[in-house]
This record gives C-alpha cells, structure tokens and sequence, in this order.
C-alpha cells in the first residue's frame, strides 16, 4: 500500500509538473506574440522592388528589431502615396512614409498628418542644415544632365548654354508626374527671371526629344542613344561606373549651380508605435545608409563611409554651388507648371 501511495504520488507531482511547464510555456508564447508589432510603412513601389532598398532595409531593421514586423505599401509613385493617405487622414493604417521629398514637405506639414520623430539631427552631413524635427533625411542627390562624353566631346557649361544650343538634343520629365521633371521645373525658375522663363522654356522646346512621364523611360531613352542630355542626378554615373564598369557617362557641372532633392521619412500621428520610432533611428544607421545609398543611387546623409565612389562624390557634393530653393512653395510649383505647360501648347 506504501509503494502505490508514493507511485501515485511521484505520478501526480510530475503531472502537475508537467502541467505548469505547458501553463508557462503557453505564457510565454502569447507574451512574446504579443511583443511583436506590424509597421505598416507607405512607400513608393520602386523603393520595394527586388532591386530596391526596401527589401534590405526590412532584413536588416527586422535581424536588429525582431519585435518589428515591417509591412510595405507601395504606390506608383511619391505624389500617389501622399494622395492616398490624406484620403484616408487619420484612419490610415499606415506608421511610417518614406519617400516624401523636400519640395512636398509644406503641403506635408499642412495636412497635420504627421508627428515629430526623435532622432538627433545632429547626425546629419548635409549640404544644406536641417532642422526639421518631423521629416528625417534618409538620401539626397543634385539634379543633373547626364550625357555619354564619347558622343557630346563639348558639354554646355550653363543651364543658359544648355537651354540655347540647338545641337544637343534633350530628354526631360514632365514635372505634373515626375520629382524629376519638377527638379528642372525649380532649377530653371531659379535661374531665369519670371519675365525670361517662358522664352527659356520655348528654346529648350526647339531641341526636346520628348517629355517623359517619368525618369525611367526617359533615361532607357536615353541609353538607347535617342537624346545628348538627359535630365537625372549627379550620382546616374555610379552607377554605370560600380555596377556596370563602364567609365562614359557624366553629370554636368553648369556654373549656375545645381538643385538638391532631399528625401525624407515620417511618422504618422497618433499611431504611437514604438517600431515607428526604431525605424526613423535606423535609416540614418551606417548599414541602413548602405542599403540606401547602393540601392537608390544617391548619396549618405550621414558621416560614416559607405562606398568608395559614392563618397569621394558625396565630398564633391558638399562643397558644391547649390542653389537656394528653401523657399519655393507649393503655390509658386503650381503657378511654374501652368507657364510650363502653356508655353508647350503654343
């Protein structure tokens, strides 16, 4: 009777045994399901295509967060993205958007759809300052014409060169659908005087191939040898040079100074997840900068070295003549548009 007594109960203790180990692995299962968190992030598509940034960036972020679960939405396009969320205002599931650039920041700040980030801008290796608390540079670039210097021995000198030579046939993007094209549009009204701009415009007409939706047709037309000069970034050539080995293409340098674009990533409001702010802190991580660098063909927006040629130019790029576009607003792109576009159907 003694020994079945201590059976039953050996029996019975490891049961109970067994059953609080089941309760607590049960426990923490639900605890660390419960810690995980989606980070659902509007962005825009090429961003997330497989030769994009975004796929590397997720990896990474997701290896050093793995309580983060990144969720990309991708438009066709920046403008598109800002469309949709300000359609869905605050019941947007959307965390975080990447992709807004520096000439759609005051049409972003006036929506009140976005909150300030806390990471120390002090990080920052720009041309120009940043004290925007709200959008975080992740990349930048300079506008730039890019031609093949086998076929164009006599690059112009100027945006008025470029404008008035009749010899060189141009490519560009139309600035209602293209950040592109909407670059040209800043850098000629930068340049011109409002009374000058529109016969600007007409001589650039005399020797335009094509307007083009968007970069990515224009610049294969370009490839495919259908213009001289093609409207892109100072940094088109590095990618040529590092990815494809081939030395030919170069940015123009004109005298009258070239336009930044900046491109930024925000914080929706009241959407208090955590993961939001871990993200913002690593795009501006060394080995975020190096998916974002490589990937976009821009340039870092921090200190730390990324990549040989993309720093040498980064270098160059600091100590560049820029010109001062802090102070276009949304009202003087729309009014510049509307003589761009008149002056093209005369």
């Amino acid at each position: 009777m003694y020994f079945f007594d201590e059976i039953t109960r050996e029996d019975t203790m490891s049961k109970l045994k067994t059953s609080l180990f089941l309760t607590a692995l049960s426990t923490f299962s639900i605890s660390v399901f419960a810690q995980n968190q989606a980070l659902n992030v509007y962005t825009y598509d090429s961003f997330t295509s497989d030769w994009g940034a975004g796929p590397k960036v997720k990896a990474s972020f997701e290896k050093a967060h793995p309580q983060c679960q990144v969720n990309f939405t991708a438009f066709g396009d920046s403008g598109t993205m800002f469309n949709r969320l300000r359609l869905e205002g605050k019941k947007t599931k959307a965390d975080v958007v990447v992709g807004l650039d520096n000439y759609a920041l005051e049409e972003a700040e006036k929506s009140g759809l976005f909150t300030k980030n806390n990471v120390d801008l002090a990080q920052l290796s720009l041309p120009i300052e940043w004290k925007n608390q709200t959008f975080l540079p992740y990349d930048f670039g300079q506008f730039a014409f890019i031609y093949d210097k086998t076929k164009v021995q006599n690059p112009p000198k100027s945006l008025k060169e470029l404008v008035e030579r009749q010899d060189l046939k141009v490519i560009y993007q139309d600035p209602r659908t293209s950040s592109v094209g909407r670059g040209l549009l800043i850098w000629m009204n930068s340049v011109y005087p409002q009374n000058e701009v529109e016969n600007a415009w007409k001589s650039l007409a005399k020797h335009t191939v094509t307007v083009g939706k968007g970069w990515s047709d224009t610049y294969g037309a370009f490839l495919k040898g259908e213009a001289d000069l093609v409207v892109s970034y100072s940094t088109s050539p590095l990618y040529h040079l590092v990815f494809e080995q081939k030395d030919q293409y170069v940015a123009t340098e004109l005298s009258e100074g070239g336009v930044l674009q900046v491109e930024t990533a925000a914080k929706v409001i009241d959407r208090n997840n955590a993961c939001a702010d871990h993200f913002l802190s690593f795009l501006v991580q060394s080995e975020a900068q190096q998916h974002l660098v490589t990937s976009n063909v821009m340039l870092p927006v921090i200190h730390s070295k990324i990549e040989p040629h993309f720093d040498a130019l980064k270098e160059k790029q600091l100590k560049a003549k820029v010109l001062d576009t802090s102070k276009v607003t949304a009202e003087q792109l729309k009014n510049w548009i509307a003589v761009w576009q008149a002056t093209l159907t005369k």
